[in-house]
């Protein structure tokens, strides 16, 4: 059984494609998953599951259209991905000013050229992005909310969800605790 994080992509936002977490958890058990416990109600699930990464993706989202009748997107992070997304983050929280934020993008593929070039020409203002591989750590200076970096970030052509550090921590303390 491989440890994953499912982040699910536009649910609970906005009163828009609502699900209760504890129906998701629920109708992911009844698919087999096991061990699935979510943080707080945007979409955020870890589990455990003997199907690789692509098909664990495919059976999520099949579940919440079959369930729910909301089409939305799914990425998934392995226990080992996840690991690396934040211990790869190059910006450092102790060092964070007043205002300032960590996020992380989890893109469902890795850019394509075309799509990192739309992203690099695009205005930013101060805020910053590290790109490795299918994921983007941002630095905003203050808050995404008007920031022009986060609004440019679909330039890159492929779909992702974005999780506050606060967030990807928890997540990962969570990922921690089920692997025991």
């Amino acid at each position: 059984m491989t440890v994953y994080a499912a982040l699910l992509r536009g649910i609970n936002v906005g009163g828009h494609n609502k699900i209760k977490m504890s129906e998701l958890r629920d109708v992911l058990e009844a698919a087999g998953c096991k061990q699935v416990q979510t943080y707080i109600q945007s979409g955020n699930v870890v589990l455990t599951s003997e199907l690789d990464a692509s098909s664990l993706q495919r059976l999520i989202e099949d579940q919440i259209q079959n369930t729910f009748g909301i089409s939305i997107s799914v990425v998934i992070r392995s226990s080992a991905d996840f690991e690396a997304i934040m211990r790869q983050c190059p910006y450092n929280e102790e060092t964070l000013l007043e205002g300032e934020s960590i996020h992380v993008s989890m893109l469902s593929g890795i850019p394509h050229e075309d799509g990192l070039n739309r992203l690099a020409a695009a205005e930013k203002g101060d805020d910053e992005y590290t790109i490795i591989g299918p994921d983007v750590h941002l630095l905003f200076r203050k808050s995404i909310r008007d920031s022009k970096l986060a609004v440019h970030l679909s330039k890159l052509g492929t779909p992702g969800t974005v999780r506050n550090w606060n967030t990807m921590k928890k997540l990962s303390d969570m990922i921690s605790k089920i692997e025991g």
